[in-house]
């Protein structure tokens, strides 16, 4: 097969691109220095660490935690630079102490581990000072992966930590000593070591280095091949392409603004070849893009945080999210199709397009480590992290059967690195996102904020579900989709728990809004990286990517109406009626 679609080689302004708008992109050239084969060594150890922990247990759990985000920042601080113009390919001198730094906070929490388990909450001067330094190595790290709004805010929930007997009015609490409030922040597991970092520790870092080990086989290869195969020749053909390859691709890949470049960088000039506007086809791309983190079955890291926040099966979300992402990406294919027409756009000829057997003849087999992964999850009775451990092994196994997709062991072992690598951003932002879930628990703040938002809805669904969306937006703007998330789950969901919304639905509810303030405009980072491959306006991509995503912004609002449409309430016929009254709604907004 001649005809397919490169993703192994973005161009360079592909790279410019995502530099641009993605802070964890922009790391060191370290590996053309002589610390490359340490970092590659010390990044795979960490990821067969992983493996092993799922398969046979490890340390305590707070002690597994500490060495999850330790070894994460010594990665952090070894690749990620310190400024954007930095130029230096090896870590300058500070960066190699905030490496012994990282180093020193693991250890020494499993040192003193036994000590804290029996301490009753007591600590020493020496348990201040670490905690002290994992609090500024967290911090530092999240600046220069997640930008200065992650940070800021952290620090800002510190200050309100100490300062609470002078809060006005509800917000009041009765304050806590900085000894108090930074050894909890590190000597428990209600801090940065909390939930986020619990999932990040475990599956979070799994499947990224399933998703790693899977596209290193070939498989954003596969995706782009059958969706042009599919549907390349249709009218406007090239912006369904990416609708579909954007959203097989997302379904494995946790960042919006990554799977814009990725596929992006070759849709993008192939719908404007065709005749779609600049403005337009990035925004196709984006709002494509950004649909790829609902899209069963791996729906990027936020899901299992919500499943383990929830105390439910992670399958039932995956189970209840394909509704409403099948509607979302409908409703983008129905305006792509309805802009083609109007326009008397026309595909990309047969020739120039692989036929679907010779994709499947040639690539088909790596669909199988994912049909496994479904059999794992929801028939085998096994657990979700030797899922990931056995569909990891599996994926390696597919892989061999032809040569195109056979991997070598340098391939694999560089897909190992990778996978830690592409871990640093999650967990250091989980890390971060702890501290101000933690001064959220210690001062009872996100119970104290639900009451004041329904208060103000005065206790109306509606506009307490407005005022939560633009929360989400606003908090996403500035976020990744994870922290974006956990903070908004912690502060904003309880109110419409409050209001009798399912929890489950709730949660997916703030969810979604997170995701879309990627192609929110002002701060558009998914659809501002898409008009950097098109040429198009940033601001103008922006608004017509939100137009692409109308129907994806009703969902949600629709779904906390009626629970049935995520199979929370009814009969599977209730759940059918909801969703072709919700299809058609969308189909005429279009």
């Amino acid at each position: 097969m001649t005809n397919s679609l490169p993703t192994d080689a973005p161009p360079p302004e592909s790279i410019e691109t995502v530099e641009r708008y993605d802070r964890e992109s922009r790391t060191r050239d370290i590996w053309s220095t002589k610390w490359a084969l340490p970092l590659t060594v010390f990044a795979v150890g960490l990821s067969l660490y992983q493996i092993y922990y799922a398969l046979f247990g490890g340390p305590p759990t707070l002690v597994h935690r500490g060495i999850h985000v330790g070894a994460i920042l010594v990665l952090c601080f070894a690749v990620q630079r310190f400024r954007l113009r930095e130029t230096r390919s090896t870590p300058p001198w500070f960066d190699w102490l905030c490496i012994a730094g990282s180093i020193a906070i693991a250890v020494y929490l499993a040192v003193v581990f036994d000590r804290l388990t029996v301490s009753g909450g007591r600590f020493e001067t020496i348990d201040v000072v670490f905690s002290v330094l994992c609090l500024v190595l967290v911090l530092e790290a999240a600046r220069r992966v997640t930008g200065l709004i992650l940070p800021s805010l952290a620090v800002l929930f510190i200050v309100y930590d100490y300062y609470g007997r002078s809060m006005p009015g509800l917000f009041r609490h009765r304050g806590y000593d900085l000894d108090r409030i930074v050894t909890f922040m590190y000597e428990s597991t209600e801090g940065i070591f909390s939930t986020a970092i619990g999932v990040s520790s475990t599956y979070i870092f799994l499947f990224i280095l399933f998703g790693a080990i899977l596209q290193k086989s070939g498989m954003g290869q596969f995706f782009n091949d059958i969706a042009l195969a599919l549907a390349g020749q249709a009218r406007g053909g090239p912006a369904k392409v990416a609708v579909l390859a954007s959203g097989f691709l997302g379904s494995i890949n946790g960042s919006a603004i990554a799977n814009v470049v990725t596929t992006g960088a070759f849709t993008i000039p192939m719908m404007k070849r065709v005749g779609y506007q600049r403005n337009f086809a990035g925004a196709v791309e984006s709002a494509a893009s950004v649909g790829g983190q609902i899209m069963p079955p791996i729906m990027g890291a936020a899901a299992f945080i919500m499943a383990e926040t929830l105390g439910i099966p992670y399958t039932q979300i995956v189970l209840v999210a394909i509704i409403p992402a099948v509607l979302y990406y409908l409703g983008i294919l129905i305006q792509v199709h309805l802009r083609a027409t109007s326009q008397g756009l026309r595909g990309i000829s047969r020739e120039n397009l692989p036929a679907v057997m010779d994709v499947m003849k040639e690539r088909g087999h790596l669909l199988l480590p994912l049909l496994f992964l479904l059999y794992m999850l929801f028939f085998s009775g096994t657990t979700i992290l030797f899922a990931a451990v056995t569909t990891i092994f599996v994926t390696i196994a597919a892989a061999m059967v032809r040569k195109s997709t056979r991997m070598s062991l340098l391939d694999i072992v560089h897909a190992l690195r990778d996978g830690a690598l592409t871990a640093v951003s999650v967990a250091v932002a989980c890390a971060c996102v702890g501290i101000i879930v933690g001064v959220a628990t210690q001062t009872g703040f996100g119970v104290k904020l639900a009451g004041t938002i329904v208060t103000i809805g005065g206790g109306f669904l509606l506009p307490t579900l407005l005022m939560t969306a633009v929360a989400c937006i606003i908090l996403g703007m500035g976020l990744p989709s994870i922290p974006a998330y956990i903070i908004v789950a912690t502060m904003a969901a309880p109110a419409l728990v409050q209001l009798d919304v399912a929890p489950l639905a709730a949660h997916l509810f703030v969810f979604y809004f997170g995701l879309f303030a990627n192609i929110t405009p002002p701060v558009a980072l998914a659809a501002f990286a898409a008009a950097g491959l098109s040429g198009g306006s940033p601001m103008r991509t922006g608004f017509v990517a939100m137009r692409l995503a109308l129907g994806g912004l009703i969902v949600p609002f629709v779904f906390v109406y009626q629970p049935e449409l995520l199979m929370l309430d009814g009969t599977a016929a209730d759940t059918v009626r909801a969703a072709v009254i919700l299809l058609i709604g969308v189909a005429l907004l279009a």
